[in-house]
């Protein structure tokens, strides 16, 4: 499941730039690659359509159409909005292997991926995100 070579972000900023520009629980997960505690994320039961982007960038990541109930405790989405929207890598910490995903465009830590998990979604795969590293810009109803 891993991705393709990491490449150098398109948007860069030195650490004291992001301690500045995000909440120190947003700076936690999105550059420390911590976790929210499960069910606590604004947008785990969620039903609003339109776009999550990365809080850290802007950077549209998944849609609404793709989000579903894992009752995992955090917002889960069976695919990324585009191809090129994140960059996996391996993640051995905390004793296990496991898929991080990364922001493509800022590198910041979203969460992670896992396959087969038996979800009744189109691709088998679960990415695992956290709320406070997504910002949901809701569709305009018209």
């Amino acid at each position: 499941m891993e991705s393709g070579t990491e490449t150098t972000p398109k948007v860069v900023k030195t650490e004291q730039e992001w301690r500045a520009q995000l909440s120190p629980e947003e700076y936690a997960v999105l550059r420390q690659a911590a976790t929210e505690r499960p069910f606590t994320g604004e947008y785990n039961d969620t039903k609003t359509e339109g776009v999550y982007e990365c809080r850290a960038c802007g950077a549209e990541l998944f849609r609404s159409d793709t989000k579903f109930e894992s009752h995992c405790g955090w917002p889960s989405f069976y695919d990324p909005a585009d191809s090129d929207a994140v960059l996996l890598r391996e993640d051995r910490s905390l004793g296990m292997v496991r898929t991080e995903v990364l922001c493509a465009s800022c590198h910041s830590h979203l969460g992670h991926v896992f396959e087969g998990e038996g979800y009744d979604t189109p691709t088998d795969q679960r990415y695992c995100i956290n709320s406070i590293a997504l910002r949901l810009v809701p569709t305009e109803k018209g």
